[in-house]
């Protein structure tokens, strides 16, 4: 999430800022220098902001991007947490136009959970959608199981 304070100060557009535009990428770097700030002075400051006030059997938490954010869910919700991969392969993004931007996507806010996590769930979205919806099929079975 951003700060919606912050993206009025500075004139930005919300809804823009979460497509994969050139409006985006413009910004892309100021926003993670931003997240970076407010992790370092506080490494759960995202994660409570996603869930304050908010209570729901089974939470459906997208993008996290660091492990700080996985041990704080962790810590929080305990053995209730499932944690989820989307992968595709570098030839899958690329026909969706995903190009590799130095200094971007080889920051940690990209890459920072390619390592040291162990997923519960690692779902493939290589363009196959009997594949993508058995996978989620199956991770959906296991949640309502888990109610």
């Amino acid at each position: 999430p951003a700060d919606p304070l912050s993206l009025q100060e500075h004139g930005l557009d919300f809804q823009r800022l979460l497509d994969a535009s050139a409006y985006k990428e413009m910004y892309r770097q100021d926003m993670i220098r931003w997240g970076e700030e407010k992790r370092r002075a506080d490494p759960g400051f995202f994660c409570r902001t996603v869930v304050e006030g908010a209570a729901q059997p089974v939470w459906v938490v997208s993008d996290t991007r660091r492990l700080s954010d996985v041990e704080w869910f962790r810590d929080v919700y305990g053995d209730v947490v499932q944690t989820v991969r989307v992968v595709a392969t570098e030839e899958t993004r690329k026909r969706r136009n995903w190009v590799f931007v130095t200094g971007v996507d080889d920051a940690e806010s990209e890459c920072g959970l390619d390592q040291g996590v162990a997923f519960d769930w690692v779902i493939t979205n290589d363009g196959d959608e009997q594949s993508l919806d058995e996978q989620l099929e199956m991770l959906l079975w296991s949640l309502r199981g888990r109610l």
